[in-house]
């Protein structure tokens, strides 16, 4: 099986924002896969994904905050500066992170350790709504094929 779609996220505020459940919530088809592959890939440069710690809010504001002070601001140095102070830090927190992620499916779900989850690095201040497009590819459980 085969599936590619596109997952419109609301805009968000600059951070780190859990969006496993959205994702799941686009790709009910990903329930009949027994094992294959889910590609994530985020369409701007100036967000990211990302795969880490689903429990603690603490974890995703200590990201922000390292981030924000390891790639500042109004530095001297930037000179792609015509769409606002945060546009060309963000660029370059989207390349350090990446846009996309490729995740293993087992029996249904993405197989995700206990504590992880799926990120949406929103590096703008006002960034917008968000297009991801997923594609899943694998084999069939039994009951599905059959």
């Amino acid at each position: 099986m085969w599936l590619q779609r596109e997952i419109t996220l609301p805009a968000r505020p600059r951070g780190f924002h859990l969006i496993t459940r959205e994702v799941l919530a686009a790709l009910p088809e990903l329930r009949e896969l027994e094992v294959g592959l889910l590609h994530l890939l985020v369409q701007h440069t100036s967000a990211s994904l990302a795969l880490n710690e689903n429990a603690s809010p603490d974890v995703r504001r200590d990201f922000e905050t390292w981030f924000d002070q390891a790639v500042p601001e109004r530095a001297p140095y930037w000179t792609h500066t015509l769409e606002g102070d945060d546009d060309m830090p963000a660029h370059v927190k989207a390349a350090l992170i990446g846009p996309s992620l490729t995740l293993p499916v087992a029996r249904g779900r993405p197989a995700l350790g206990t504590w992880q989850g799926i990120y949406l690095c929103e590096h703008r201040d006002r960034g917008g709504e968000r297009s991801v497009v997923a594609t899943a590819w694998g084999s069939r459980s039994a009951a599905e094929a059959g």
